[in-house]
């Protein structure tokens, strides 16, 4: 009951059309008057106030997750960075870095020398969503268990192993080069080489991990898990903006009313469903090939090392994703680069042709010897860093210095990895493909190479680095010994095209293959 301005009474129905608008009303008034006071709040008030970044990010989180959501965020971060300077708030909880030669060990180092008895930048989990099986894995894992993780894994990765590995991975980049020849010979006019790359990286990691190929190179095609893999990486970013800002759950919920919005979710658990049992399956295997359960299984019985079965099926997910799309995203981006630039192109073929009379010549250890080819890797992973955003972490109480920043408890921060290293503050020419910068070359003799990290830092660096590098070696060596390449489209500004969720959304590569005659 109201009171009416003639001083009667008269019904007020919540459900009548006049109570709808006004409960509407009502609704988004008090949104419109909590963002207004957050944002207050986020400007003005918040711990990292004093640091800069355009208003509007400082404000809210909706600038920065919208481009995290539309794949846009790269270019966003670099553009801001420019603007801002080495570091950036991005939005109101979040701060980016380029001072690579300080960020990377304030944030990611060990707690040694002046960041003794500090606490440790501990990975922001509100990146990453609830593992399938409730299960986190080595990428996320509290410090205590990624310890016990990393010695249980380290195993795998040790140059014993890799020696072991080697005649797996020679046998894929000759299967690899085998498949291009005869598509050439069937008359195939030029070939997306992402596709072929991602085959061979697959099959190996596959291989290397649960002791079978997808067979991506014998059958000629994309196995679903490869799609599968871009899904999971791609539900991080979406999932995250989902936990950091529920209002975009309400967004997604509606919109899958109109469109099937839920397809990346669904991957993504159908990816882990089938690790999961790939996981059973080499458990039940007696063989003694060198992959890397055969170290896990052997360390079952040490309390010390052994890793549960629900840390076997989420660790085996970061062994897909970062050993097979990251060597392959790489491998696609140098092939690119060296091919928009055809002095390079042709300095490096020189190199791998005159030193190898045949393929089977190009071993791990011959191929750690082209000093040229391997200035092309390192540029590239500078210049089309395959992971090209930060890895998050967060500061641990009751905060912690960072390129002399002081940086509030769980405050999320992080190296940006391609601002980083397109900042004329660490490399001169950033935006030119320059091989010679990590030969001496005296021009780029300021060069400020520790800022480039592209396997991360500290005692959480990528266990699989070394493999990384021997094998996209030995692949890139194969294919320029066996082919003169040419792009398709020689216009095309590829990584222009590219969208990034956590990991690069790739366009097609187009490329002709000229098998060498000798």
């Amino acid at each position: 009951m109201v009171l009416s301005t003639s001083g009667q009474t008269s019904d007020f129905h919540l459900f009548s059309s006049v109570g709808i608008v006004f409960s509407v009303g009502l609704l988004f008034t008090s949104i419109a008057l909590y963002a207004l006071g957050t944002g207050i709040y986020n400007i003005f008030f918040h711990p990292l106030r004093h640091l800069p970044g355009p208003f509007l990010a400082r404000a809210s989180g909706f600038p920065y997750t919208f481009r995290m959501r539309d794949g846009t965020i790269i270019p966003w971060i670099q553009e801001l960075h420019a603007k801002y300077g080495d570091v950036v708030r991005v939005n109101p909880y979040e701060v980016s870095f380029i001072s690579g030669e300080t960020a990377w060990e304030d944030i990611y180092g060990f707690r040694t020398g002046k960041q003794k008895n500090t606490g440790s930048f501990m990975k922001d989990r509100s990146w990453f969503p609830t593992p399938i099986n409730g299960v986190y894995s080595i990428i996320v894992a509290d410090d205590v268990t990624h310890s016990r993780m990393r010695r249980n894994l380290a195993h795998a990765f040790s140059d014993k192993a890799l020696k072991a590995q080697e005649g797996m991975v020679q046998q894929y980049a000759d299967l690899l080069c085998h498949r291009l020849q005869e598509q050439k010979s069937e008359g195939v006019e030029a070939v997306d080489i992402t596709r072929w790359y991602n085959y061979t990286t697959f099959d190996v990691i596959t291989d290397l991990t649960f002791g079978e190929p997808l067979y991506c190179l014998r059958d000629n095609e994309y196995h679903p898990w490869v799609h599968m893999v871009f899904a999971a990486v791609m539900s991080i970013g979406l999932l995250a903006s989902r936990k950091r800002f529920p209002l975009f759950t309400y967004y997604d919920n509606l919109k899958g009313f109109f469109t099937d919005s839920s397809k990346t979710y669904r991957e993504r658990a159908k990816f882990f469903a089938l690790v999961q049992a790939k996981v059973a399956d080499r458990l039940e295997k007696d063989t003694d090939r060198p992959d890397f359960f055969h170290h896990v299984i052997k360390n079952m019985e040490s309390s010390e090392k052994a890793l549960t079965t629900g840390e076997m099926e989420s660790n085996a997910v970061v062994l897909m994703v970062a050993g097979s799309e990251t060597t392959a995203t790489l491998l696609s981006g140098v092939t690119y680069l060296l091919l928009k630039h055809p002095k390079i192109y042709a300095k490096v073929v020189h190199e791998v042709r005159s030193k190898f009379q045949k393929r089977n010549d190009i071993t791990f250890e011959e191929a750690s010897k082209l000093e040229y080819m391997i200035a092309c890797l390192s540029e590239a992973l500078r210049y089309y860093p395959p992971v090209p955003t930060g890895f998050a972490r967060s500061a641990p109480h009751p905060g912690g210095m960072v390129s002399g920043h002081f940086i509030p408890e769980n405050t999320s921060v992080y190296v940006s990895q391609h601002a980083t290293n397109h900042s004329p503050r660490n490399y001169t020419d950033p935006d030119s493909f320059v091989p010679e910068r990590w030969l001496g070359d005296v021009r780029y003799k300021d060069d400020n190479r520790a800022a480039t990290q592209p396997f991360s830092f500290g005692p959480r660096n990528c266990l699989g680095k070394n493999l990384a590098y021997s094998e996209m070696r030995v692949i890139l060596a194969k294919v320029l010994f066996t082919f003169d390449l040419e792009l398709a489209n020689k216009e095309q500004d590829w990584i222009a095209e590219h969208k990034c969720f956590t990991l690069w959304k790739k366009p097609d590569l187009m490329i002709k293959l000229h098998p060498v005659q000798r």
